[in-house]
């Protein structure tokens, strides 16, 4: 076999599978690109491969210049597997081009492959792959364990088994995920260990020491994995209020890298720290004027703490029916139980209960709401739903696709939210926006049971101000009477109370 060839497809079968970054575009909607060929040269191809089963490279060249959904090269190649039946290249070579492309056609000569070669590391990296598409994940944990078995050496397939267990077994994660990092402590795996470690753990104190290790065993120099932690371990000291630190941190990790990001990051914490001094010598103005001076991006964690940081300045400094508006102005578009807490003891300091908070809010969330644009999609029952027909109850739609990654990963958070509410209240919509993934679906549903209802996105049809922007995951909460009230927000570990805390919003409304 030729391994060359094999490392080249298990590194692309790789960079399928996203864990924790967002998808931009659907691949799989992008038709598979067959090049222009002579029927010459195509002969030619297919002669080369003949002659070199063993290479998938070879395999490759050809199922691109045939185009992946040919009916010609499945012939071609189910020819080839009964003349050469102990060869698991050929099946595995279409399996793998069929698994980079989405299709579910995958399984089938992948299971072939293995059943040949029961060690063929890369068809069950593929099937796992496949695995999580169709929802299976205690398969998916079987192949990755497997393929540990084979190659105890291989980093990356090290941590995502251990980061298989995250949701059914966090003791084992942790433990496996340590063992990572102790063992393939020259590997960006082992730093990636460490950070998805940090970042699932709910205590402080663990989720500080394992940040401080990382920085210590896993150069931010070197290890991208790091430089992600250490902009965790930045946000964690700044919501500490621990100002100083941050900025020392920053600093550091500036002369280290010579990342500009990190000097923007120990300038925003140095002004924090000179509001902080300004704030508590009660220098109303200098705290005021150093927080409109702060510039951060909406998506940075420091952007929620600015109208929070300007509202306690102008309720120390007698103001506080103007830190009742920052804080109204900022809790319509980005609400959470902390800002609202504030928003309620504000309130109350103007003479407001909290039935008359609650109003505000919900005038507030209706004057900045916008009819949403209304769909018609088939769902996977044979019918068709459309946005009004679920009118009278809260409407929840995230845009997904079962190949994504990142709304793999956001299910198990929604679940734990929608769970509280019951289906009379609250509709709760997957729209796939990839059909050529359709047969994944259902199957997927069953596996996991998710509750989502889904349904199936029309290819260039206007989405108005439910647009995904060929996106996802993209999430939206309408309200019962059909209006648009929050979209663009992530849900995980951290901040499941926000999602709970936007239904019960809506529904007031």
């Amino acid at each position: 076999m030729n391994r060359k060839k094999l490392t080249i497809v298990g590194l692309a079968l790789m960079g399928a599978v996203t864990y924790g970054t967002a998808s931009n575009e659907v691949k799989a909607q992008q038709a598979a690109k067959t090049e222009q060929i002579a029927p010459k040269e195509l002969k030619a191809l297919q002669k080369k491969v003949k002659n070199n089963f063993d290479s998938v490279g070879y395999h490759m060249e050809l199922i691109k210049a045939m185009g992946i959904e040919n009916p010609a090269l499945f012939s071609l190649y189910e020819g080839w597997m009964k003349e050469k039946p102990k060869n698991a290249n050929i099946p595995f070579a279409l399996g793998a081009a069929l698994e980079n492309e989405y299709s579910p056609k995958a399984k089938t000569y992948l299971l072939k492959a293995i059943q040949i070669n029961p060690n063929l590391k890369e068809a069950y990296a593929a099937l796992w792959s496949d695995a999580s598409r169709w929802g299976e994940e205690d398969k998916g944990r079987e192949y990755l364990k497997k393929i540990t078995e084979i190659d105890p050496e291989d980093a990356s397939y090290a941590f995502y088994y251990a980061s298989s267990f995250k949701n059914i077994d966090p003791e084992k994660n942790r433990s496996l995920s340590l063992a990572v990092a102790d063992k393939f402590n020259t590997s960006e795996r082992g730093a990636q260990a460490l950070y998805w470690l940090a970042h699932q753990t709910s205590d402080v104190k663990e989720k500080e020491a394992i940040y401080v290790r990382l920085k210590k065993d896993f150069s931010p120099a070197k290890y991208n994995w790091t430089g992600s932690g250490m902009s965790a371990y930045s946000d964690l000291l700044m919501k500490q209020k621990r100002y100083t630190e941050a900025a020392a941190l920053a600093t550091e990790l500036f002369e280290m890298t010579k990342q500009e990001n990190w000097q923007q990051n120990a300038e925003t914490a140095v002004k924090f720290a000179q509001y902080k001094e300004a704030k508590d010598s009660k220098d109303w103005d200098k705290a005021l004027g150093v927080l409109d001076g702060i510039k951060v991006s909406r998506y940075s964690s420091v952007f929620k703490m600015i109208p929070v940081a300007k509202a306690e300045v102008l309720q120390q400094s007698g103001q506080t029916d103007q830190a009742f508006a920052t804080l109204m102005e900022f809790y319509t578009k980005s609400p959470s139980p902390a800002i609202k807490e504030s928003l309620t003891a504000y309130g109350q300091e103007l003479g407001k209960d909290k039935g008359a908070v609650q109003a505000a809010i919900s005038n507030s969330l209706r004057t900045n709401a916008r009819v949403a644009t209304p769909f018609e999609l088939k769902n996977y029952a044979g019918s068709s739903n459309s946005l009004a027909d679920f009118k009278e109850k809260v409407t929840f739609i995230t845009y997904w696709y079962p190949g994504c990654g990142p709304c793999r990963g956001e299910f198990p958070h929604f679940e734990n939210v929608v769970r509280k509410f019951t289906k009379d209240k609250l509709a709760y919509i997957g729209i796939n926006i990839a059909s050529s993934q359709n047969d994944y679906v259902l199957p997927f549903l069953k596996s996991t049971g998710y509750s989502f209802m889904p349904l199936e996105d029309v290819k260039g049809r206007d989405k108005g101000n439910l647009d995904n922007r060929g996106a996802a995951p993209m999430n939206f909460l309408i309200d019962k009477q059909g209006n648009l009230i929050f979209e663009n927000f992530r849900t995980d570990a951290d901040n499941e109370d926000e999602l709970e805390l936007m239904i019960n919003e809506v529904s007031l409304l």
